[in-house]
């Protein structure tokens, strides 16, 4: 489902083109937006999407998402991560998986820059973290305007993501993660020369390995561990107060499924968890229609951010007829789409 879920090309001929915008987080940062503005953008409700490890505004999730939310009336920011979507020379430093920053700060300014009143944020994997932290990063003081976040697939546990990616069945995606890492780092080379140490590449061969060399004293961590357990959702998902969609899989081949029967967030009244027996990493394709591409989880979030901004829980709507249905299994824990 993973792959076949990437490598199923996808179109999206209603969706306009998108309106680039670029928000200065830090002091020597910028980061890049593709927007699309609905006409009346503050009357509406505006998603942001957080992509994945090595992906960008261009992925296809982003844009598959988009278009929906789109067709149903939304304001859509699709935001690129520090250095990703060809931004390499935008920013002096790298990013984390824990980094919320930047999202507070989108928040804020479009909501004094466009009056955007009601906002949901949505990740994928790495951004899925990002998400939920950002979220029991408020904690009980939330901006107004946050309604809601949205996870597919999160790193809840990075250092257990990290762990599951090194096995030996992995290693295609290891291999792939690696050299798209090393391969920004050497294009940033080119605009920030001698930044880093690029000596110490052709040893690096796994995640773990390129952040105990780079991310982890960049950012001050100690080593890759403290940074995945410092940077891990896991760390505050018991102080998340806003509706909270958390979907994923037991199937995924590196994003353990142990992490979300955690008290910490099965016993929080704010998330609604959907794990499913099947979707693999950030894939959950069902049946295509003549009206929806089977993309589930892209449906299930359009749907929750509606429900949250019209002030319900997302429980209150679990009837509500979809494309792809999902039904509690109460014995497992598990959800199963079509």
């Amino acid at each position: 489902m993973t792959l076949y879920g990437w490598g199923r090309r996808r179109e999206f001929p209603a969706l306009p083109a998108p309106t680039s915008r670029y928000f200065d987080v830090d002091r020597d940062s910028r980061i890049l937006a593709h927007c699309h503005w609905q006409s009346d953008r503050s009357e509406r409700p505006t998603l942001i999407t957080l992509h994945g490890l090595n992906g960008s505004s261009g992925a296809h999730y982003m844009r598959g998402i988009a278009a929906k939310a789109f067709a149903r009336g939304m304001n859509v920011v699709l935001l690129n991560q520090r250095n990703c979507g060809g931004t390499e020379h935008l920013s002096a430093g790298l990013f984390h998986s824990g980094l919320t920053d930047d999202a507070r700060h989108v928040i804020d300014e479009i909501g004094e820059a466009d009056g955007v009143s009601a906002v949901v944020v949505a990740g994928y994997s790495l951004g899925g973290n990002l998400a939920l932290k950002l979220a029991g990063d408020y904690g009980d003081a939330p901006p107004a305007a946050l309604r809601g976040v949205a996870a597919v697939s999160p790193i809840l546990e990075i250092g257990q993501c990290v762990r599951a990616l090194e096995r030996p069945g992995n290693f295609l995606y290891q291999w792939n993660f690696v050299r798209n890492l090393k391969a920004r780092l050497r294009r940033k080379e080119k605009f920030r020369p001698g930044l880093f140490d690029l000596t110490r590449l052709k040893s690096i061969h796994t995640v773990r390995e390129f952040d105990d060399v780079y991310t982890a004293p960049h950012f001050g961590f100690a080593d890759a561990e403290d940074y995945y357990y410092r940077a891990s959702a896991m760390r505050v998902i018991d102080r998340v107060r806003i509706p909270a969609l958390i979907i994923t899989s037991a199937d995924d081949p590196f994003v353990p499924w142990q992490p979300f029967r955690d008290p910490n967030v099965t016993g929080n009244p704010s998330i609604t968890l959907r794990l499913s027996p099947h979707g693999g990493h950030c894939g959950f394709v069902g049946r295509p229609s003549a009206s929806d591409d089977g993309y589930w989880a892209e449906t299930q979030i359009i749907d929750f951010v509606e429900r949250v901004i019209g002030g319900r829980r997302p429980a209150d709507d679990s009837a509500r007829p979809h494309h792809a249905c999902a039904t509690d299994a109460a014995k497992t824990g598990l959800v199963r789409y079509s």
